[in-house]
């Protein structure tokens, strides 16, 4: 990284590895630089790493090896207290025995500051979570997502510069947790938050995200922004992690120009764009979003390889239909097209010809 990048990185990971045991590295060496004000996200499936990054970074955890710097200061033996970091957990953390003005104030009373002062940004901070009127209430009176914003707001109370959460939304309902996403992100930009977030759910970190960083197996498989990511998979495990994603596998016939030939098992080629794949006779996993398939054959470039498929299954799902074909040995190869008013209903047992621009289509590793 250059001196330039590095006096920019406000939260940085160079080299870092964890090891609970001393033999296996449940981080394998991290190195990730976030910028003041951005909002990450760490999105990852079960033991993937990521809620180990963010405790190192929290200070609940100590790095194996390599630093962790805020601000340029490395903070590998700062305890977390010291850190100025504001968290929200899952289960919210909150004092049962407090009323919520008291757990509100208890950050601030930990760091010295006088009554009317903590009184003042108590008031502040539950005016931002619009929960204002609730002060005197203990947080059994509260539901969850009253519970979740005043966790929120505990965390914003000493304007700290950087907020760690840790699945803050996993006990909510579907729809006071869509409601939350929005809401932690406005706060996040508004108040120029730099914001670290984990989660495994990928709907999540697409919505609410600067950037995603998709861990697996201990390191960062790809970091890049939310429609990068979906678009762009470096890999198979991201294509198939982020989103619902159609796979065919195959030979590489031929490469060149920006495009590579993909000989399928039933014989059949399909263009597609080579990502890691470089030569002609490497096995390949290709990847195609649902919603760029096309059927509409005036839709693609002119010489597009095409393949027959069979329809097997039509659901109607309100906004979009979503109609299961079989292609190339592959039964459940899904198209997505909006309920539009000339949109083409499939019917099972029909046979369509299907295909897509070669910059839809990502051949991929094989694994």
């Amino acid at each position: 990284m250059t001196d330039n990048g590095q006096a920019e990185a406000f939260v940085e990971f160079d080299r870092v590895q964890k090891s609970y045991d001393g033999e296996v590295l449940v981080v394998k060496d991290l190195n990730l630089s976030m910028p003041k004000g951005e909002f990450l996200t760490m999105l990852g499936p079960s033991g993937s790493g990521k809620t180990t990054c963010l405790m190192m970074l929290a200070g609940f955890e100590t790095a194996t090896h390599g630093e962790i710097r805020l601000n340029g200061q490395e903070i590998n033996n700062i305890p977390p207290h010291k850190r100025g970091i504001g968290m929200v957990f899952q289960n919210y953390a909150l004092f049962p025995h407090m009323t919520v003005n008291e757990n509100l104030a208890f950050p601030l009373e930990v760091r010295g500051m006088g009554k009317s002062e903590r009184e003042a940004a108590v008031k502040r901070a539950l005016d931002m979570v619009q929960m204002g009127e609730f002060g005197n209430r203990r947080p059994a009176q509260l539901s969850g997502g009253q519970q979740q914003r005043i966790a929120l707001a505990r965390a914003l109370v000493f304007q700290p510069e950087l907020v760690l959460m840790d699945e803050p939304l996993g006990a909510l309902d579907k729809q006071l947790r869509e409601h939350m996403q929005f809401e932690i992100t406005r706060l996040a930009h508004e108040l120029g938050i730099t914001t670290v977030y984990v989660t495994h759910d990928q709907t999540e970190a697409l919505t609410m995200s600067d950037r995603v960083a998709v861990f697996n197996d201990g390191r960062i498989q790809q970091l890049a922004p939310p429609d990068q990511l979906y678009e762009q998979p470096d890999n198979s495990f991201v294509a198939q992690f982020i989103g619902e994603n159609n796979t065919l596998d195959g030979v590489v016939s031929e490469i060149g120009n920006g495009t590579a030939l993909v000989k399928l098992s039933d014989g059949s080629v399909i263009d597609a764009t080579p990502v890691n794949v470089s030569h002609a006779g490497e096995q390949t996993r290709v990847s195609i979003r649902p919603e760029r398939v096309e059927f509409d054959m005036s839709r693609l470039p002119e010489g597009a390889h095409t393949l027959k498929a069979e329809v097997k299954e039509f659901v109607y799902m309100g906004d979009i239909f979503r109609t299961r074909l079989s292609v190339a040995g592959n039964d459940d190869f899904i198209v997505k097209t909006r309920n539009a008013a000339d949109q083409v209903r499939l019917t099972p047992g029909q046979t369509v010809e299907i295909g897509w621009k070669p910059e839809d289509c990502r051949a991929l590793d094989a694994d």
